[in-house]
């Protein structure tokens, strides 16, 4: 027997309305139901470490504002030092002992032998037979450039060195003058002509000052 007979047509009818009604609402409870499951299956819950299809576990991003996403990682390389210079200190200009100046005990030093090219001319204004001679001798030995020996006429007071002024002449006779004990003096008017270089005129007192010890 039917469950609508007995039933009048409007009523069948609506019957058959909410029937159909229920079958559509129950078939999309079952598709939502469905879909809600499969969504839950794949989601990854929270504070769970995602993965990649081949089961490798991704590293995990810091979040935004996080110290580890601001703050580069500090370097473990050690601060290089520089080393530290063993060059010995500069010279200080005035010091004794240093290259070009004359150390203790010795008048004149480098300065007195950068003289020594300068020529030197002696002349004998003595009675001594070999004056000249005898201190050519003690100044090449000592380094000086003798280029002439000879006699002076006249008489002299004392053994001089004469030089021009303002030339090399007048550092060299006053180095050579240092050297031997004796002065030295500009050239006076009876020696100004003569050829360049220091004129040494000896006289008697020079034997007192023998270098070459006879």
């Amino acid at each position: 027997m039917s469950l609508f007979s007995g039933l009048s047509r409007p009523m069948k009818a609506a019957g058959l309305a909410l029937v159909g009604v229920a079958v559509i609402a129950a078939v999309i409870g079952g598709i939502t139901l469905t879909s809600d499951g499969g969504d839950s299956d794949t989601a990854t819950p929270p504070g769970s470490t995602p993965t990649t299809s081949d089961g490798a576990t991704q590293p995990s991003s810091p979040a935004p504002g996080s110290p580890s996403a601001s703050t580069p990682p500090a370097s473990s390389a050690p601060p290089s030092s520089a080393p530290a210079s063993s060059a010995p200190p500069a010279s200080q200009p005035g010091q004794t002992g240093q290259p070009g100046q004359p150390g203790p005990g010795q008048p004149g030093g480098d300065q007195q032998a950068s003289h020594k090219w300068v020529t030197v001319r002696v002349y004998n204004n003595s009675t001594i037979q070999g004056l000249a001679e005898q201190a050519a001798k003690d100044f090449r030995a000592s380094g000086w450039n003798v280029s002439e020996v000879k006699g002076y006429p006249g008489r002299l007071p004392e053994t001089v060195a004469y030089y021009r002024p303002g030339t090399d002449e007048e550092a060299a006779a006053k180095a050579l003058a240092l050297e031997f004990g004796f002065r030295a003096e500009p050239r006076f008017k009876e020696i100004e002509n003569i050829g360049p270089g220091v004129i040494v005129i000896l006289t008697k007192d020079y034997k007192t000052n023998d270098k070459d010890g006879s």
